[in-house]
């Protein structure tokens, strides 16, 4: 059995959740938004609707590893040969990433995806069944047609959006989109019952190089991991989701084994931020890749937006190179070869990868220990 059915019983019937008669809605929005997320349960399991009825959103968003895709640095899309240049972003979590927006101060943050393309979760939830290298439905009407051959589905739509919903693509499209994202909002996705958790509800003591991780992790002196990922005012406030959702080129490699294997030729280059729709052409958003919740980080590898890492305390040495002067941690771990130059060098965020000392081998195991106790319970036997 799955993680995800050992901890989560099936879907009821949506029937029950829906009022028979009258309007057809549900009795009231709490209700109606629990009905919602029932069949958008149903539809991101649905295989059907790919192009060869082979893939769904839980394919490159596997809730048994954390809601990312744990095949490799990019997932494969439904025609079984197209190979994406990015690693799928973990879904949990990310119903608490605000809209996409600019600060007062000109810094944008939030959206989906790792460049924001997407505003919203429901945006979101949009894009894999189009795309021709994911799910690769032809279009919305394709996607239509899919819907209207589950009867259930037909009664639900029906139920919870109105008579005449599945008449026409547009609105079918946005009422199952508006459906995944209810049941991506729900606790399934965010639990907030990690070590971490249990720890601030004085339900879970944290082992010494974990008490040592996490001083470290949220010193002002020590470490520069929370100038980016930290969202709440200090002392930990509840539900922190250990990101800012801001943006930032902290000057990743290319990932030159995704590159050969997904064709993409050396003379590409992933501009990230700056191939937003909102922010196109503006050349100071380069290479730069939203900051991710390390909720799960210990078991959703590989890392980075291409997946060029594969350990967790790869990432922790390759942040480290910034600071030290030792000619050890000039080396990747993993290739044994130095670090590869950045994709993009003349925006990658130096004033904040700078910020505080290099960091001995003791205090990195200790970063990754404090990293690992952002497990969802669920996930703490996937923890090496």
């Amino acid at each position: 059995m799955s993680l995800f059915g050992k901890y989560f019983a099936p879907a009821a019937a949506l029937s029950a959740l829906l009022v028979a008669g009258g309007s057809g809605m549900a009795a009231d929005p709490a209700e109606t938004q629990k009905a919602k997320a029932e069949l958008g349960k149903a539809l991101f399991f649905d295989n059907n609707l790919s192009s060869t009825r082979s893939q769904s959103c839980a394919t490159c968003h596997n809730p048994d590893f954390g809601f990312a895709d744990p095949r490799g640095a990019a997932s494969l899309g439904a025609d079984g040969k197209s190979l994406g240049d990015r690693n799928a972003p973990t879904a949990a979590y990310a119903h608490l990433s605000p809209r996409f927006g600019v600060k007062a101060n000109g810094v944008p943050f939030g959206g989906q995806f790792h460049d924001g393309r997407a505003a919203t979760l429901q945006e979101q939830a949009g894009g894999p069944p189009l795309n021709p290298a994911e799910m690769a439905m032809a279009s919305k009407a394709e996607v239509l047609g899919r819907l209207k051959e589950n009867q259930n589905y037909a009664r639900s739509f029906v139920a919870l959006y109105g008579a005449g919903v599945l008449d026409d693509a547009e609105r079918a499209y946005d009422a199952m989109t508006d459906s995944i994202a209810a049941f991506e909002r729900t606790d399934v996705f965010s639990p907030f019952d990690s070590k971490y958790d249990r720890y601030l509800r004085g339900e879970y003591k944290m082992t010494g190089e974990e008490e040592l991780g996490m001083t470290l992790f949220f010193s002002q002196q020590f470490t520069n991991c929370n100038v980016c990922h930290k969202l709440n005012a200090m002392p930990a406030a509840k539900n922190e989701t250990f990101t800012n959702y801001e943006y930032h080129n902290i000057g990743v490699p290319v990932n030159a084994e995704l590159r050969a294997a997904n064709g993409v030729g050396a003379a590409h280059i992933d501009r990230g931020l700056a191939e937003n729709p909102a922010l196109k052409g503006q050349t100071a958003h380069d290479g730069k890749f939203k900051t991710p919740t390390l909720r799960n980080v210990a078991v959703t590898g590989p890392y980075m937006h291409n997946g060029v890492f594969k350990d967790l305390e790869t990432v922790v040495r390759f942040y480290n190179k910034y600071n030290s002067t030792r000619p050890a941690d000039q080396i990747n771990p993993e290739t044994g070869k130095p670090w590869g130059k950045p994709e993009i060098a003349p925006t990658v965020s130096i004033k904040e990868l700078e910020e505080g000392p290099a960091l001995d081998d003791r205090r990195i195991k200790a970063l990754v220990a404090f990293m690992k106790t952002l497990t969802d319970a669920r996930y703490e036997p996937l923890v090496k």
